[in-house]
């Protein structure tokens, strides 16, 4: 992802999710900029289809709604933070493919989990990806959880299967 993208990576999250749960320009911005490495889009004969955040971080630890992205320093975790598909994307396996790229990234960080905070019902997705409802979270991380003012579940998956 460029900074060029983020007009784009705006429309597809507009597209994508409900009002609740949008970010501000401000902190899409401010995450391109904390991890470049690891926010990818996709692009397709229109430009850009889809994009996704992610960042090193610990099991258990939540972004909540709109919050800064923390570095780690013993990080065991890749947090995909925002994974969103245009419309138009849809069906042709763009949404894993970015998922996979990240993956492979944290593999050879020697990273041990990736976590993900699912909305809006996509939860089946994930775990078709791999992740698994993780229910056991301190009491300021399930804060973060709810943060999120719509139904939403904290899922992690092992990348040593």
């Amino acid at each position: 992802m460029q900074e060029h993208d983020i007009p784009a990576v705006l429309a597809i999250q507009d597209e994508c999710y409900a009002a609740e749960v949008l970010e501000e320009e401000a902190v899409i911005r401010s995450r391109l900029a904390a991890f470049p490495r690891l926010a990818w889009v996709a692009e397709d004969e229109q430009g850009v289809c889809a994009y996704l955040f992610a960042y090193h971080s610990r099991v258990g630890k939540v972004t909540p709604l709109d919050g800064e992205f923390q570095q780690h320093e013993e990080a065991d975790c890749l947090y995909l933070h925002d994974l969103a598909v245009a419309r138009r994307a849809g069906g042709r396996g763009i949404g894993p493919a970015l998922v996979q790229r990240n993956l492979q990234q944290a593999q050879a960080a020697q990273l041990r989990y990736s976590a993900l905070v699912s909305v809006q019902d996509s939860a089946a997705f994930w775990a078709r990806q791999g992740y698994i409802e993780h229910e056991q979270l301190e009491p300021q991380q399930a804060g973060n959880l709810a943060s999120y003012q719509i139904p939403a579940v904290y899922m992690v998956r092992s990348l040593h299967q």
